[in-house]
């Protein structure tokens, strides 16, 4: 069974014996190192989960980013400051222009009043675009008039990763291919890593990957925790749910590409 709490942990198992070291993304942008991974999680929603990963991820001696939404089904307060606490990153996943209706000054405003409540609760460095699939609006967009960095952002993952020298995957659609069903959680050089081989379907052929030496010596994973289980039921209903979402994005690609 793939995308349970136990595959991941044997994942993280081989990364560490594969002698890669462990940044958050701020740290990352700042300090690189040669062999490193950036652990990105966005926590769209089930912020337990979030913080599950969170644990595990100290219990191995490695830390990651998280990124949280400010809305209800993300936004915990003792789940945010705890990860904090446990020596992750926390930075804001973004969806102002989905929430404002495409209003740029509106979503401006929206934006850094979220930040700020954020930063009252743990530093921030660091922001992620929510993709918002359902959405005819891109959340990206609100950068075309205002700058982040004014507000004491350093990096944005799409706009501040050299895509030519981090190789970039990401459990979007509950698969690690899940960029070919996404709406908007795609990076320069995905179509070009294919041909080279460097495509993954699998947890455990990135397993593989890595055991064989065939992985970047830089990689972003982005990961949703909410996809992640103990397997049983929950299990099962992610996995029928994600099926069900993957087909609704496959009709919005072909309707948005008319």
């Amino acid at each position: 069974m793939d995308f349970t709490i136990t595959k991941y942990r044997e994942l993280l198992t081989v990364l560490i014996e594969s002698g890669y070291s462990f940044q958050t993304f701020a740290e990352f942008l700042t300090n690189p190192k040669d062999k490193v991974i950036i652990l990105r999680h966005d926590v769209d929603r089930l912020p337990q989960n979030s913080l599950e990963f969170a644990r595990m991820q100290t219990e191995f001696g490695v830390k990651g980013v998280y990124y949280f939404r400010s809305v209800p089904v993300s936004w915990d307060v003792d789940i945010i400051k705890e990860i904090c606490r446990l020596g992750h990153e926390v930075g804001y996943h973004y969806e102002n222009m989905d929430i404002c209706k495409g209003n740029l000054s509106k979503s401006w405003d929206d934006f850094r009043c979220s930040l700020n409540k954020l930063r009252e609760l743990v530093d921030v460095r660091t922001i992620c675009m929510h993709g918002s699939p359902l959405s005819k609006y891109d959340n990206k967009a609100l950068w075309s008039k205002y700058d982040y960095r004014k507000l004491g952002i350093i990096g944005e993952p799409y706009y501040d990763v050299d895509f030519d020298d981090v190789f970039y995957i990401t459990d979007t659609g509950r698969r690690w291919d899940g960029w070919k069903v996404s709406v908007r959680d795609k990076v320069p050089n995905q179509t070009e890593w294919c041909k080279q081989g460097k495509v993954y379907r699998t947890t455990n052929e990135i397993i593989s990957a890595a055991k064989n030496n065939q992985l970047s010596d830089k990689i972003m994973f982005t990961m949703h925790p909410e996809r992640w289980s103990h397997g049983g039921l929950p299990w099962l209903k992610v996995l029928l749910i994600q099926k069900l979402k993957n087909e609704i994005k496959k009709i919005l690609l072909i309707f948005r590409k008319e």
